[in-house]
């Protein structure tokens, strides 16, 4: 990507979460911008989508902005302004509309490019940065930390999922720890390991605390 959209990609994304405190912030995006270039170099794909797409991955997230799931309005509506062309405009698009956890509804990108930002954006939601957003969002929607009797729940539907308001330690089960399984490349697989293990690490010490277990 040249040096001018990147520039104006940055601004774009800035201005558009600044008041996000969900985990889903502007350095989150730049985060998976750089995880999704360093695999994208591993696994030899175009670097220019790969940017892009994860750049504005989370720009029209139903999660943040209310829309419906699947869209890339705002995403478009920034790449058509920079004269970014139809043929890339589309690969962006199909990316954005389909890397998303969504429960049992859970898709894998078609392309190549869409998997590594697939990758990306979950390996931002593991291991230790992962955890602090885990609370970060639990905190912003509300969500109880932790209650003992309550289980996760398994194989939610996208309905389910997407309306379930379970405890924070929960979601540990629910999402994060089936991601290091769900990596498509080799490189986010390497990568997911050590992040995986260091969340399971954590929960052992969380319930160690919890019960008083010195």
């Amino acid at each position: 990507m040249n040096k001018d959209l990147l520039e104006k990609t940055l601004l774009h994304i800035r201005k558009r979460f600044e008041n996000d405190y969900s985990g889903h912030d502007y350095y989150h995006s730049v985060r998976v911008y750089k995880l999704a270039t360093h695999i994208c170099r591993e696994e030899k794909a175009d670097l220019e989508i790969v940017q892009l797409a994860s750049l504005l991955h989370d720009v029209d997230d139903y999660k943040l902005f209310h829309g419906n799931p699947g869209t890339c309005s705002n995403a478009e509506t920034f790449l058509r302004d920079n004269k970014v062309e139809d043929t890339k405009i589309k690969a962006i698009c199909d990316i954005i509309s389909s890397i998303s956890f969504k429960g049992t509804g859970t898709q894998v990108p078609a392309s190549k490019e869409g998997k590594i930002v697939q990758d990306a954006d979950r390996l931002d939601a593991i291991g230790a940065i992962g955890i602090a957003r885990t609370f970060a969002y639990g905190g912003s929607k509300n969500r109880t930390l932790h209650i003992p009797n309550e289980k996760p729940k398994g194989n939610m539907s996208f309905e389910e999922y997407s309306s379930s308001n379970g405890t924070t330690i929960n979601h540990f089960y629910e999402k994060l720890l089936k991601l290091k399984d769900l990596m498509n490349t080799e490189t986010a697989k390497r990568i997911a390991k050590s992040r995986h293990q260091y969340m399971e690490s954590f929960l052992s010490e969380f319930f160690n605390e919890w019960d008083g277990i010195m």
